[in-house]
């Protein structure tokens, strides 16, 4: 089967990152959200990383252009997926929330469709169930920045065919991307990691080992990542690395225990850079 039309459920920081790079590489993309003023905003923030890649040389205007005329913009959420060939659900990581959206793309969608989540963590068997189509569910978990990052986890669940694998791959790749093909199991790779070094900081930070540009500048310097711990969750949010590390918890055990200096940010509303504040201060940049 050939994918042309994809549509993204959910058009935050993920979901724009996903609509960003289909448009990009030739897809007819719909990116669904519950209001015009929302979507309106997501449209700018695309927009204007678009404009970056073309100040840097890695996008042509003429591209550009091409890409912003094929990303439509649409609230209702049938007439979003009603002739999608792939449906990419971007939406906060609630199982609940998951299951209800699933549920009516189900409904909505042409029998052909695959549908897919981006979740980081949540279990796509338990998402597929919500579904008379276990067979075309999938677990493509990009990476943030959508744009710039080249790994997507595939993960498969325990019902994903063969087929729905191979479509998905195809079309990753159409993107640029990078693919690593991951059975199930709670986390997968990359979070499971990263959310462990991500608290392991804050413990850090709550035992006085040291400041968080220290703690980073270590990581960074000393271990050669991009990124520091604490640059990093604040890019995520703070809100959204609790809710993985507390399904971790739940289900991988006492090793995932969220840091209390963790839960005490998030309660504060220090989330991260989306707020303007989380472990460091982004009010006055």
């Amino acid at each position: 089967m050939s994918l042309k039309r994809v549509a993204i459920i959910g058009s935050g920081t993920m979901g724009r990152g996903i609509v960003h790079v289909c448009a990009l590489n030739g897809f007819e993309v719909t990116m669904q959200d519950i209001s015009d003023e929302v979507l309106g905003k997501s449209l700018k923030i695309i927009e204007s990383n678009m404009q970056k890649g073309v100040d840097r040389g890695k996008v042509t205007p003429q591209a550009k252009e091409e890409a912003l005329t094929r990303i439509h913009c649409v609230t209702d959420l049938e007439r979003a997926v009603i002739d999608a060939d792939l449906v990419i659900e971007a939406v906060p990581e609630i199982i609940e929330l998951k299951w209800e959206i699933f549920a009516k793309l189900d409904q909505y969608c042409p029998a052909h469709t695959i549908l897919a989540t981006n979740t980081s963590a949540k279990s796509i068997t338990e998402i597929a169930a919500a579904t008379k189509r276990p067979e075309k569910v999938i677990g493509l978990h990009f990476f943030n920045p959508v744009h710039v990052m080249k790994l997507v986890e595939i993960i498969c669940a325990l019902e994903t065919s063969e087929e729905t694998y191979e479509i998905a791959t195809a079309m990753c790749q159409k993107m640029g991307k990078e693919t690593v093909k991951i059975n199930e199991y709670p986390g997968f790779v990359t979070t499971r990691i990263n959310a462990m070094i991500g608290n392991e900081a804050f413990n850090m930070l709550q035992e006085g080992l040291g400041t968080p540009e220290d703690i980073d500048k270590a990581l960074k310097l000393g271990l050669n990542h991009p990124m520091g711990p604490f640059e990093m969750v604040d890019l995520v949010g703070l809100d959204v690395r609790l809710k993985i590390l507390e399904y971790l918890h739940q289900t991988l055990g006492e090793k995932y225990r969220p840091a209390p200096l963790m839960v005490k940010y998030v309660k504060a509303g220090r989330l991260g850079r989306k707020v303007g504040k989380g472990v460091y201060d982004y009010t006055d940049k």
